[in-house]
């Protein structure tokens, strides 16, 4: 009898189909989420509500080193990973954020990222319990808060 190998795929052929799978993830995540913190941050800009922002939650931000208007990237982080870091850039771009800052944030926008997002495509479907859920949250807020903490100190 004679056997069939199975033929193996090029390096090549790997490569365009991690390629093509990757430009998908951009165009229809990555990019949409960026753009929309753009926007957002634009019109809170506009109508003065990023200013407004900044008063309000100036007391609290700077118990960790930063400007009011950083609260901004925190709840785009909940929603957004990639919507947190458009909230970043365009913070940065506008001169309210420095290196420092944005060292500050990184951490808690990875501890705290896209929660909102993940309660819809996981907790649900896996059958979390609801009262578990509000817990959940807080650990990550609070984990996000000591790793601000921290990195205020280290830097």
């Amino acid at each position: 009898m004679s056997e069939v190998k199975a033929k193996k795929p090029m390096v090549t052929d790997i490569f365009v189909e991690g390629a093509k799978k990757g430009w998908v993830i951009a165009t229809t995540s990555t990019v949409p989420n960026v753009l929309m913190a753009f926007v957002i941050i634009k019109a809170l800009q506009i109508t003065g509500a990023l200013d407004l922002m900044g008063s309000v939650f100036a007391p609290i931000m700077a118990v960790f080193g930063l400007p009011g208007e950083a609260a901004a990237v925190l709840i785009g982080a909940w929603m957004s990973m990639g919507g947190a870091v458009g909230v970043v850039i365009t913070l940065f771009d506008q001169g309210i954020l420095n290196g420092n800052h944005i060292a500050i944030l990184a951490p808690a926008i990875y501890l705290m990222g896209s929660q909102v997002q993940y309660m819809g495509r996981i907790m649900g479907p896996i059958g979390t319990e609801g009262r578990y859920i509000p817990v959940m949250i807080a650990i990550s807020v609070l984990n996000a808060f000591g790793a601000m903490f921290l990195m205020n100190i280290i830097l």
